[in-house]
């Protein structure tokens, strides 16, 4: 069994002494995990690129000369 912090045992204290318990304080989106998550389709993988997505005008740019 481990042994109880120093916190833990000041909150079960308050409310012995008949306080409020802080943890009943905390809102009700401290535990909550709001990101959305989204995993990436199979488009995105397959187009993605080693460092990070390159505008179309970079992509065409590759340094070449056409002379008549």
């Amino acid at each position: 069994m481990m042994a109880k912090s120093k916190a833990k045992k000041m909150r079960e204290k308050m409310v012995r002494e008949g306080y409020r318990n802080p943890a009943k304080n905390r809102g009700i989106y401290a535990l909550a995990d709001l990101r959305t998550r989204r995993s990436k389709s199979k488009r995105e993988k397959q187009y993605q690129d080693k460092y990070g997505e390159l505008s179309s005008a970079d992509k065409m740019d590759d340094r070449s000369f056409y002379f008549v």
